[in-house]
């Protein structure tokens, strides 16, 4: 059982903080045109977005944001999360991206004035992936004017969002009340973990002339924030960093005679699973947000209105790293590191006196679990892994520091918005913009070292308690450096869109309008890893000679049991980067290229709509159809057996190939350039780009319908067809991993054949306005999904390729991506009501949302239970908000799964053939408080605090048996001064 609070806890401090203090508020951000969370005061706020949600036609959420200052979030994510059906992917504890009714956050669609923005990830991990999900680190709440989250699709919305769409509108100049307004904001940020505070700084400006027909605003932020993360988990290297099974026909040490007095035999251990290692690891950073606003809206009459936007937001988030990890895998089949690293089957045994020495299991304890499928499975829950007695010090694991160097992310936006009322039946209206996102890293540079001594004792705990390991005999054998790396990476992605819209009033009959529309955007989408070149090959020359422990408070917040090892050392951050300064050498951006990791997509979607809106006595609609036509090119990296066309060195122009006229020749391709070596030009693959070219045609039909049973009582019934795009990855990827053996030869790949999903949805909803501020509803929802992606399988596509060991061509299965179906039923409950005239309320909501995919398996990045609970109370000079959300168990694989990932595979354990097990994200509850003070009409003091419950974040694999994983990033509190004029 989790021992972590559930959200009933939550709920309960909340309460007893709202009947202990004199108000309560959250200014939560939400979602689109039907639930609003206005910041100018929530109970206004609270009765505005009631009534735009009552008189929608579509299912919509609303958050609006005129008045900043209020909320608690930090960024739209973190405010999203709050509306009913939205959940969020977090980073140290900030909300980042945005899944919708159960779904992977890839099957949403983020949009800014109606039109896509790129965004840039910041940490290396997520700039490497080909996601399609928008991070909102980059996106500050302050910005903000409105976000409409459209849970049920109407042909005139942007194609892409499968699950639904969120579209984000900035301020515009003449809808301010005032003509010449603005405010200044300073606070600061604490974050109890790191324990650093930062500045947090925030200014705007509005101004229009007296005519109201010119005006401007403009916005700058700059907000920093200190993060830490501590974990313990399983990361690391040796032969098995996972879950492997004990075979004692290769774990030579698992004997009778080393099992004596625990019960056991030998025989008894084959099968059983334990982990490959134990780890602890910590992250170090900082996120320092700076960017701004403009917007110019120019509107010489009621006929013609054209407003200019442009954003741009950059993250500067370095940040470092460290590990230390056991290898008891590779202790148990005698199995030393290399130098340089290797592991498996090329790793050296290891030596005592010329022998190989092999580890036994001492004391185990074995437990049987349930799996996530319902199978039966044996686990090796707790034991002593050490050598024979008299063993001198052998390889037990690895240390390692790496610091990402100039790690940040951008994310910009123009946009020109034009509305033409050209006669009093018909309305034109054009948006063109373009958009940029980049996400890089300077430098990845990190040194690993190996471990050494004679054992190490584990227990695993509880799912959300650190486990216990410990080492022995280290120290005797300093550390050894046998790998060193450094690489940087840039990942870009941009787009330019334009459309146009009409409306035309008709108002006959049933049928009060109809519009329609076009849309073209042109979408790029490259990412290219760099790799420096070393001086030399010793990679100890210029090694750091000293350490620096970690940190003594280390691990506290894991509830790691008494005893347990939770030290390690590290490199100061410039001793890191002065050693590969000095490693490495200048040559040329082309020679530091690694092709094979390259993906460069291009994408055009096309689109066009026609849609009706109608209306009779207590009813009204609207139904359409919408068509798509998505056009993919590739360009696929594909290896050049080595010697076939020869490297040019560094600064010499490229080689010719008369075997393939397109090889990149000029590329290093991780190829070493060591000084006083020869240059060799015939080693390693080079390789070309097949480029391919791909169209894909989608109709989708659209149909809202809304009825007033009574003034109070509101139903909906949506029906729609929806499009969601592949991961780019999984269309472009590059070959790998090219395997022969009886079976045939293999190779990972892409499929450039793979459609877009597409999605069957049904939707109807009950809202009942019973009072003031008031609202009780549920929905009733249903989408069948075509396309699903299943990784890791076979497809009948086959390349030519080199088999070095035969020293011939050979044909072989492309690994690859193929389309399933998968279904999510659900149901969502929401529920607020102010309690009288006291200024006290309440806010609530709760969704299942029951995801399946065809071979069985749950949904990546999807939660079945997601719910929040809030209470607040405001009067003329305090307003505070206590909100808590829970959300439960999640597949966190990552939200761009990678073609060559056998994701969907299945995977034999002890005879047992079941799905490939996921990591699992455990069940979280969060709670965030807000509290603001009117000091004078146009002096606020604001106070927010986000992980108030300073939660520990658990991940584990079948069952809660196999621990994963388990982090804590401490809690963020944030206080601000806010003059208004």
């Amino acid at each position: 059982m989790l021992k972590q609070k559930p959200l009933a806890a939550a709920v309960s401090m909340a309460w007893l903080a709202v009947a202990g203090t004199p108000a309560l508020a959250q200014t939560d951000a939400g979602s689109a045109p039907m639930q609003t969370v206005e910041v100018t005061g929530i109970r206004a706020s609270m009765a505005r977005s009631l009534a735009v949600k009552r008189d929608a036609t579509a299912n919509v959420e609303v958050i609006t944001a005129e008045d900043v200052g209020k909320m608690p979030d930090k960024n739209l994510a973190d405010s999203l999360q709050r509306l009913p059906g939205v959940a969020v992917r977090t980073d140290y504890d900030e909300a980042e991206k945005v899944a919708m009714r159960g779904t992977n956050p890839d099957m949403s669609l983020i949009v800014f004035n109606g039109h896509t923005v790129s965004s840039g990830d910041w940490y290396i991990a997520d700039q490497a992936s080909s996601s399609r999900s928008t991070s909102l680190s980059l996106m500050p709440s302050s910005v903000l004017n409105q976000a409409i989250v459209y849970k049920t699709s109407q042909a005139d919305i942007v194609d892409g969002g499968l699950a639904g769409t969120i579209n984000v509108t900035t301020r515009k100049p003449l809808a301010q009340k005032e003509r010449l307004a603005g405010l200044v904001s300073a606070g600061a940020s604490y974050a109890t973990l790191p324990g650093k505070t930062a500045p947090d700084l925030n200014a705007s400006v509005n101004w229009k002339n007296e005519a109201g027909t010119f005006g401007f605003i403009v916005q700058g932020f700059a907000e920093k924030r200190y993060i830490r993360r501590d974990s313990a988990s399983r990361l690391a290297y040796g032969t098995s960093s996972g879950w492997d099974v004990i075979n004692t026909a290769t774990m030579k040490g698992i004997t009778d005679a080393s099992l004596a007095g625990s019960g056991y035999k030998a025989a008894d251990l084959n099968g059983v699973r334990l982990p490959g290692s134990m780890s602890t690891e910590f992250v170090e950073g900082v996120r320092d947000r700076k960017g701004g606003m403009f917007s110019l809206e120019f509107k010489p009459n009621q006929d013609l209105d054209v407003t200019m936007t442009g954003f741009t937001s950059t993250l500067k988030a370095p940040n470092y790293g460290r590990l230390k990890a056991g290898a008891m895998y590779s202790m148990l089949l005698g199995k030393a590191s290399l130098p340089d690293g290797a592991t498996g089957a090329s790793a050296p045994n290891t030596n005592s006196n010329g022998q190989q020495v092999f580890a036994s299991i001492r004391n185990p304890v074995i437990v049987t679990e349930t799996t996530m499928y319902g199978d039966q499975l044996r686990v090796l829950k707790s034991a002593d892994i050490m050598f024979p007695d008299g063993t001198p010090p052998q390889y037990i694991g690895n240390s390692e520091g790496f610091y990402r160097q100039g790690a940040r992310a951008t994310s910009s936006f123009l946009d020109l918005d034009g509305k033409w009322r050209v006669n009093p039946d018909l309305t034109l209206k054009t948006l063109l913009s373009t958009t940029r996102g980049v996400g890089k890293t300077d430098f990845d540079q990190g040194l690993t070292y190996a471990s050494f001594g004679t054992g190490v004792s584990y227990a695993l705990a509880g799912v959300d308690n650190a486990p216990y390991v410990k080492y022995y005999g280290t120290g005797i054998k300093p550390d050894q450096l046998v790998v060193r790396t450094i690489s940087g990476l840039k990942t870009t992605d941009r787009e330019t869109s334009g459309q146009i819209d009409g409306e035309y009033r008709v108002a006959k009959g049933w049928l009060q309008s109809v519009a329609g529309g076009l849309r073209y955007a042109d979408h790029h989408r490259d990412s290219a890893r760099r790799y420096p070149a070393f001086h030399n090959r010793d990679i100890t020359i210029g090694a750091p000679t000293s350490t620096v422990p970690w940190p003594s408070n280390f691990g506290a917040g894991l509830d790691g049991p008494a005893g347990w090892d939770n030290t390690g050392y590290t490199f100061d951050p410039a001793v890191l980067m002065a050693y590969f300064q000095g490693a490495t050498k200048t040559t040329t951006d082309d020679y530091e290229r690694r092709i094979a990791s390259e993906l460069h997509m291009r994408e055009r979607q096309s689109a066009g709509y026609v849609m009706a809106n109608l209306e009779g006595e207590r009813w009204s609609g609207n139904v359409g159809l919408r068509f798509v036509q998505t056009r993919i090119n590739a360009d696929i990296p594909t290896p050049i057996p080595a010697g076939v066309c020869l490297r040019a060195a560094p600064g010499q122009p490229a080689i010719p190939c008369a075997a393939y006229p397109d090889a990149i020749t000029n590329s290093g391709d991780l190829q070493p350039y060591y000084d006083n070596e020869a240059f060799k030009n015939n080693t390693g693959n080079t390789y070309y780009f097949i480029k391919t070219d791909r169209r894909f045609d989608n109709w989708l039909p659209s149909m809202n319908l809304r009825y007033e049973l009574t003034k109070e009582q509101i139903v909906r019934l949506g029906a729609s067809r929806t499009v969601g795009r592949q991961n780019y990855n999984l269309l472009g990827a590059g070959f790998g991993s090219p395997t022969c053996d009886a079976q045939g030869c293999r190779v990972t790949g892409p499929n450039p054949d793979i459609k877009p999903l597409t999605a069957d949805n049904l939707d109807a909803s009950w809202a009942w306005y019973f009072a003031r501020r008031s609202l009780v509803a549920v929905n009733l929802f249903y989408s069948r999904i075509q396309g699903y992606a299943k990784t890791g399988t076979s497809g009948g596509a086959t390349i030519d390729l080199w088999d070095s060991a035969a020293q011939a061509m050979k044909t072989y299965a492309v690994q690859t991506s193929q389309q399933q179906g998968a279904h999510i039923a659900g149901l969502e409950l929401a529920y607020e009501q102010p309690i009288g005239t006291t200024g006290f309320g309440f806010t609530s909501n709760i969704s299942r949302a029951h995801t399946k995919v065809d071979d069985g398996r749950p949904m990546v990045g999807a939660s079945e239970w997601a719910a929040n609970l809030g209470g607040y109370f405001e009067n003329d000079k305090v307003s505070l908000r206590l909100v808590a959300n829970y959300r439960s168990e999640y597949v966190n694989s990552s939200t761009a799964p990678a073609p060559t990932a056998n994701s969907q595979g299945l995977y034999s354990v002890n005879g047992v053939l079941m799905p490939t097990a996921p990591t699992m994200a455990a069940p979280v509850t969060t709670l965030a408080f807000n509290a603001s003070w009117n000091v004078t009409p146009d002096l606020v003091l604001a106070f927010d605090a986000t992980n108030l419950t300073d939660v520990k974040r658990a991940y584990y694999r079948y069952s809660e048996e196999e621990q994963q994983k388990l982090d804590v990033s401490g809690r963020q509190f944030y206080l601000k001064l806010t003059y208004r004029f």
